[in-house]
């Protein structure tokens, strides 16, 4: 079966019969953080009770952290199993991705039968996000998936069309589902959530997650924000009551108190993103966006994710994104040891390319 997503390596150890470096996936390059890592040990005395189905003491955290109340938090496993929950809840009949964008967003409403209307993203335009968004913004569609700062481009909403979406969405009555899974990796972060007009709008869902901030993908936990309890309460009934493991719980506890870790991890992301940048240019890559922990680029480098993995390097190819052709690529800010690999083998493809 063909898996859409990266960060596959266990395909690769079962045709080389080796651990591959892993650019194709955007988790922290801290790794797992060493509080987190106890936590789950000491969880795993108590796995022979049932979690919480509630996850009671996690979401008291999340809503500390976050500046809001629990009743405004569900808690589910991975951001993945919030957006196939809310849309197996609500059953929308037409809803609005952007192409290039996450494919789980489309995937999940096909699932119910919906009409997906996809508003494309233009190369010449950057891949940014305009003002063209409003304008499709018509009668009859339910839900609007965005995320900031989208994926694959790793481009930020500009702050003024995203309260004009937001307000845009609300007069319609439009559920607003805003991805802010990458949030956490921007050098300025309170200045793209949107968590601080939670009480505001009725129609706001905010969906973020453990998996890429705190580098616990494994472990599968996500949380999504809203006040409008009764949604969360519609989206938690459309899922099995455990959904969330006593472990995950846990995971998730001691993570919110990984201070130092988040504050080491952006100063690391920002040094090196820059540095990956400046490189990537020198060697005729075209760096298209960036902003969080991974770059989209294009190269005309031909067949680079294949010569890549052949020399043990997983990067994204995103020509099965809606939106985008051959060329373009998405790959993880590491740590520099690695990104120097990394860079070492595109230098090689890219002399080939240039002889």
């Amino acid at each position: 079966m063909p898996l859409i997503h990266g960060g596959d390596t266990e395909s690769y150890r079962l045709e080389y019969g080796r651990t591959p470096l892993d650019f194709s996936a955007n988790c922290n390059p801290l790794g797992v953080p060493a509080g987190v890592e106890q936590a789950i040990c000491d969880a795993a005395a108590h796995a022979d009770a049932y979690p919480d189905p509630l996850c009671r003491e996690l979401r008291a955290v999340i809503a500390g952290k976050m500046g809001t109340l629990p009743q405004r938090v569900l808690c589910g496993n991975g951001a993945a199993d919030l957006i196939y929950r809310l849309v197996l809840a609500r059953k929308p009949k037409r809803a609005l991705v952007l192409a290039p964008s996450f494919a789980e967003y489309e995937l999940a409403l096909r699932l119910v039968g919906c009409e997906v209307i996809r508003h494309p993203l233009r190369a010449e335009l950057g891949f940014s996000l305009t003002e063209g968004l409003l304008a499709t913004l018509e009668p009859g569609i339910e839900i609007l998936f965005l995320c900031n700062p989208h994926n694959p481009t790793g481009l930020t909403i500009d702050p003024t069309l995203r309260q004009r979406i937001l307000k845009a969405c609300e007069k319609d009555g439009i559920l607003l589902v805003m991805d802010e899974c990458f949030n956490g990796f921007l050098a300025e972060p309170e200045k793209h959530t949107l968590r601080g007009f939670l009480s505001e709008y009725e129609h706001l869902l905010i969906i973020d997650a453990f998996t890429k901030l705190y580098g616990m993908a494994g472990v599968r936990l996500g949380y999504c924000l809203s006040g409008n309890e009764a949604l969360l309460e519609e989206i938690r009934r459309a899922g099995q009551p455990w959904a969330v493991s006593s472990l995950a719980q846990a995971a998730g506890i001691a993570a919110l108190k990984e201070h130092q870790y988040i504050r080491q991890a952006r100063a690391l992301i920002q040094a090196e993103r820059t540095f990956l940048i400046k490189e990537l240019q020198a060697l005729g890559i075209k760096v298209v966006g960036g902003e969080a922990n991974y770059i989209f680029f294009y190269t005309e480098i031909p067949r680079l994710a294949g010569r890549m993995r052949e020399a043990g390097i997983l990067i994204r190819d995103c020509c099965n994104y809606d939106g985008l052709s051959r060329g373009y690529y998405r790959i993880a800010v590491r740590r520099h040891d690695q990104n120097l690999q990394l860079l070492e083998a595109l230098s090689a493809l890219a002399g080939v390319q240039n002889e």
